[in-house]
């Protein structure tokens, strides 16, 4: 299924994209995700999501297939399994940014593939989640990365 979101950060495109690029500093704000370890350029982690009456734990990894600076725009693949063997989940993530007089828009077009309890709930129910979740992380990433940061760390 696919799915599009966008949302905007309070920084100047450059800094977005050193921050949005750096996966061990932002790993932290996405809901109920943990990195637990990184192997050269993949990523290793665990995410934990709550879809209707169900929760899943997915284990798996993740890693950049494209990242583009000077067009701003990134393609991160991910693949896990359910802990519990009820099923897999696999995403591809495709993020533009764009600068605004704001700050940073980014466009994030996902297309995810989920297979077992969680694949009963359609693209609305999906849709709802991955917006909620996306919107929490923005939030974390503002609080806890970016007003910490003062721009100082840019790489």
């Amino acid at each position: 299924m696919e799915l599009t979101h966008e949302f905007t950060v309070d920084a100047p495109v450059e800094r977005a994209w050193a921050v949005l690029t750096d996966v061990e500093r932002i790993a932290p704000c996405m809901p109920g995700a943990e990195l637990t370890g990184v192997d050269g350029d993949t990523y290793h982690g665990q995410v934990k999501v709550k879809v209707g009456p169900i929760t899943s734990q997915y284990k798996g990894t993740a890693s950049f297939a494209e990242m583009d600076q000077a067009a701003r725009r990134l393609v991160l693949k991910a693949a896990g399994r359910d802990t519990r063997g009820q099923g897999n989940a696999s995403a591809t993530v495709t993020a533009v940014m764009t600068e605004q007089a704001a700050g940073t828009k980014v466009a994030v077009h996902t297309d995810l593939t989920v297979s077992g309890r969680v694949a009963q709930f359609g693209r609305g129910v999906m849709a709802d989640i991955t917006g909620k979740l996306l919107q929490q992380f923005v939030d974390n990433l503002e609080a806890r990365v970016l007003a910490h940061d003062g721009g100082e760390r840019a790489g």
